[in-house]
């Protein structure tokens, strides 16, 4: 029976926060505004670049012209920039080879723009053929709506209950629980335990062999 696991990536598969808050704090900075720490991006991140733009401004700088500066100066940024010091999570790279001796089907879909989002799954996967890697496209909406993910299950011929997703976040929860499928919550990456356990997700993963134990796959 074939399986398909989609990922989740920033928080998922690769720790890329500081990377994120560098090129967001760079156009602010820019720009005149505050800037963040680190830790208040694990909060910003999670709904696509547009979103975490609009939560790192001040509330009266939220307009349309002001998010779409910052915007245009963050992409500009961490396009050069977004392999600096992003890194898989530890066990990640032996998880993805372990499912792919396993034949089981692997993707990506994130609320990272395309291009970014290609570009580190080439960058830190090549090893890894994947089904198919999504991140946020035009007239496409963002997660928590199932749309990547049953775009995904379409292109690889499967059926949802044939059908993982794996994330770190609420919209990651709500995602899989929109898209109804398998739903695996993993706890190392940018949100509490809490958060994920509230949403019921079908397993909490505490390291990267607990996804391969869910599935019955011997390590």
């Amino acid at each position: 029976m074939k399986r398909l696991v989609i990922f989740d990536l920033d928080g998922t598969l690769l720790n890329t926060i500081a990377d994120l808050s560098a090129a967001t704090n760079y156009a602010l900075q820019t720009c005149g505004f505050p800037v963040h720490d680190i830790d208040s991006y694990r909060y910003f991140v999670g709904n696509g670049i547009t979103k975490l733009i609009e939560r790192s401004l001040p509330e009266a700088n939220r307009s349309k012209a002001d998010i779409e500066k910052i915007r245009s100066l963050f992409i500009s940024y961490y396009n050069e920039h977004n392999v600096d010091l992003s890194v898989p999570y530890p066990g990640i790279e032996h998880l993805l080879g372990k499912l792919q001796a396993e034949h089981v089907l692997l993707a990506v879909a994130s609320n990272k723009y395309q291009e970014a989002t290609s570009k580190l799954v080439k960058h830190y996967f090549p090893g890894i053929a994947f089904a198919a890697v999504l991140g946020q496209r035009d007239g496409v909406p963002t997660k928590p709506d199932p749309r990547i993910v049953n775009e995904i299950i379409g292109t690889c011929n499967l059926t949802h209950k044939d059908t993982v997703y794996v994330g770190d976040s609420n919209v990651d929860m709500q995602t899989g629980k929109n898209a109804q499928v398998t739903t695996i919550g993993v706890s190392w990456g940018f949100r509490s335990c809490a958060e994920l356990q509230a949403y019921h997700p079908d397993c909490i993963a505490d390291k990267p062999c607990d996804i391969l134990n869910f599935l019955g796959i011997t390590d």
